[in-house]
């Protein structure tokens, strides 16, 4: 058994390569050699939000409050709310964020393959993030 104590871990503020705006991450819990899966919380403060990416083996969000957008390429922008929670195929090219008004909050979850989690890719431009209104 293994008990991780709140506060812990220090928060981290989310990387300029792979987010727009302000979001903090706040890591929950790592892979290891029993355990491939991986999640953290992640906020976002309004307008902030994802690049491009994709998961080798998908990933699961849980919106624990706010407000936010989440869109899959070809697909059009869907409204999430506390309590929703979403899952993204493996591989499917996505984003996920606040909306431009309301932060939001999720815990992502996602595992590891072959020591990979994620790719990232472009950014959301401003044109594609302000496809919702």
């Amino acid at each position: 058994m293994e008990i991780t104590r709140i506060g812990s871990k220090p928060s981290i503020k989310g990387p300029e390569d792979w987010f727009t705006g302000s979001v903090r991450i706040d890591s929950l819990f790592m892979a290891n050699e029993a355990r491939r899966s991986a999640a953290a919380t992640v906020t976002f403060e309004p307008g902030a939000r994802t690049a491009w990416h994709t998961h080798p083996l998908g990933q699961t969000l849980i919106v624990i409050s706010g407000c936010g957008w989440v869109q899959r390429e070809g697909s059009s922008i869907e409204e999430i709310h506390s309590g929703d929670i979403v899952w993204f195929e493996p591989n499917e090219k996505h984003w996920h964020g606040a909306t431009a008004t309301n932060g939001m909050s999720h815990i992502a979850i996602q595992e590891h393959v072959d020591g990979k989690v994620v790719e990232w890719m472009e950014k959301v431009s401003e044109e594609e993030y302000n496809g919702a209104k």
